[in-house]
């Protein structure tokens, strides 16, 4: 085990980001976990860690956004495409570079904020009709991407904010898809957790902080003016983007 002051200082101040994130804005920070955590230990067990934290945040998350903050028709098209990508990955694991998928995600989805940041705000918001084909497409690309590439965030995120629906219809449904994603994915990280047993009470050592940023996420959620907490979904959905981009084009290269 690292040393632990530093691990516990960087351990919990980023398992408080990353519930503040999922609480307030559906997620989006859990891309920095693995770089913050692999600072006070190793990249497998921060990715183990992280796993195993993100899931009990999806849990207590559920708690605050139940169904009635659920949009049901997009459900009933992402899910079923979440797991379908999520099956997909498996099959193709072994023959797919995930530097390549990250790359491609990444630069779809700086596209896709930068229109936003362009033009889209200029424009008057609107209630987009919900589209079973982009919503099955955006489950199964997200499935795939999550499994492949831990990255399966923006697929989702760029099809829920581009239907305009409101900030807590939004948040809730972006956690009911991500809760069953990351619970399928935790057994496979669990078994390699129990090769790695510090990764096991490293979680076990941070979980305390996941309560605490749950509440802190949500009571910014209600604080936040809808249009201002937009802003703040496509500021990060684009952050994510950007460092996707980044490390695949600097790992090709090598």
């Amino acid at each position: 085990m690292p040393e632990p002051l530093s691990f516990y200082l960087v351990g919990w101040v980023t398992t408080l980001i990353i519930a503040i994130g999922k609480s307030a804005f559906g997620g989006g920070l859990a891309i920095l976990g693995i770089p913050l955590l692999a600072m006070v230990t190793t990249p497998q067990n921060a990715a183990i860690m992280v796993s195993m934290l993100v899931s009990l945040m999806d849990l207590m998350a559920l708690q605050r956004f139940g169904r009635d903050t659920w949009s049901k028709p997009d459900l009933v098209w992402l899910l079923p495409g979440l797991v379908l990508g999520i099956g997909l990955g498996y099959l193709v694991f072994v023959r797919i570079d995930p530097r390549i998928v990250n790359l491609m995600i990444g630069v779809v989805t700086l596209l896709f904020t930068a229109h936003w940041f362009l033009k889209g705000r200029l424009a008057p918001p609107g209630n987009r009709p919900v589209s079973p084909g982009l919503a099955l497409a955006a489950g199964t690309a997200s499935g795939f991407t999550t499994f492949v590439a831990h990255a399966g965030g923006p697929p989702v995120a760029m099809y829920l904010l581009a239907r305009g629906l409101p900030k807590t219809l939004f948040v809730g449904t972006t956690v009911a898809i991500f809760t069953l994603g990351n619970w399928l994915k935790l057994p496979p990280y669990f078994s390699l957790g129990l090769k790695h047993t510090e990764a096991l009470w490293g979680a076990l050592a941070l979980a305390p902080a996941v309560p605490l940023g749950i509440w802190l996420g949500r009571v910014l959620h209600d604080r936040l003016e809808q249009k201002a907490l937009f802003f703040w979904c496509y500021v990060l959905l684009a952050v994510a983007a950007l460092k996707l981009t980044a490390d695949a084009a600097l790992a090709l290269m090598r």
